[in-house]
């Protein structure tokens, strides 16, 4: 079978499986909905609380939660090529803690200020993305060479731990119902009440996932080591400016919208690898497929394992990455 035809079979049955977890995930609750009503258009919006459920309660949910999914799925797998690290993630770059200091500060300090009907805790949480990804791109282009993976990765862990740091202080310095506010956010959270965030967060991810086109065959060259890459033709700095920049933007996309929900950009991208093969040009498209069904699946086994009380989903993902990473490391050692 060549790599076309492979392609889109395999696309295609990731994409089947993902489309009809999004479908069914709105119709399982806590409280039971007919879908005959909620697309009842005699019914008047006030009284269809069918409608309001499953438009307003749970669609959006699992619309941030495929979005997120895919995002935080496809930037594992180009952080791993980039860094030839099969144990690097998208929070690996300091990105995601930048993102969660930013809402931190935000809730702590009870910023109220909203832009096209967004709150002021995403929008904080993706400057603080793009503070901590514009000090690690500083640090690492200021090698002679270009782009230092070494310092990209060494500035990324560093900064991330100076990050949590500043989160435990600003934590400490809260009182009790901002730091509730905080601990939750921290954990993941994906209970968006409406499309706003949606679409603040939507062109960015659209950016980032167009830059993911056109790097899976440059990022199966990278994996082989960058002497080898330069000598297919591949220029080597540009192709990993591209990559982190773009995996970082959908980062930080992804931890406005849903705060940092852990283990996603390594779980799936090692599963999908286990079925597909390690060919970029198949496990790009397949890993942000199901990282999306994935999450998706995560957030509905969070919201109704313990009904009506709802879990934050970095808890489901947590518990189920937790063991599968350390898996991993036995594999790997």
């Amino acid at each position: 079978m060549n790599i076309r035809r492979r392609l889109l079979t395999v696309v295609s049955l990731f994409a089947v499986g993902t489309v009809a977890v999004v479908l069914w995930a709105p119709t399982v609750g806590s409280t039971s909905i007919s879908l005959s009503r909620a697309f009842d258009p005699a019914i008047p919006w006030e009284e269809n609380v069918d409608a309001q459920i499953f438009f307003v309660a749970r669609l959006p949910r699992v619309l941030s939660g495929a979005i997120v999914g895919a995002s935080l799925a496809a930037a594992g797998v180009v952080l791993q090529a980039m860094l030839r690290n099969p144990l690097a993630t998208p929070f690996t770059l300091g990105v995601s803690s930048g993102g969660a200091l930013g809402a931190m500060l935000a809730i702590a300090f009870g910023l109220d200020v909203g832009l096209l009907g967004v709150s002021s805790i995403p929008i904080a949480s993706f400057g603080g993305s793009l503070l901590a990804m514009g000090i690690v791109y500083w640090l690492a282009s200021s090698q002679k060479r270009g782009l230092s993976t070494n310092v990209l990765l060494l500035a990324g862990v560093t900064l991330n731990s100076f990050f949590s740091a500043l989160i435990l202080f600003v934590q400490y310095m809260a009182d009790f119902t901002e730091s509730f506010r905080t601990i939750r956010w921290l954990m993941g959270d994906l209970d968006v009440g409406s499309y706003s965030p949606i679409l603040a967060a939507l062109p960015f991810i659209v950016a980032a996932f167009g830059v993911f086109a056109i790097l899976p065959r440059t990022l199966n060259l990278l994996t082989l080591g960058e002497d080898v890459a330069a000598g297919r033709g591949v220029e080597v700095v540009r192709a990993q400016r591209l990559a982190f920049l773009s995996a970082s933007l959908a980062t930080g996309a992804a931890v406005s919208l849903g705060g940092p929900i852990g283990f996603i950009g390594i779980i799936v991208p090692h599963l999908v690898r286990l079925m597909v093969g390690s060919d970029h040009r198949l496990v790009l498209p397949a890993a942000a497929l199901f990282g999306a069904a994935f999450t998706v699946l995560c957030d509905l086994t969070a919201r109704t394992i313990m009904a009506p009380l709802e879990l934050p989903v970095g808890i489901i993902t947590a518990l189920i990455g937790g063991p599968f990473f350390l898996w991993l490391l036995v594999k790997k050692s």
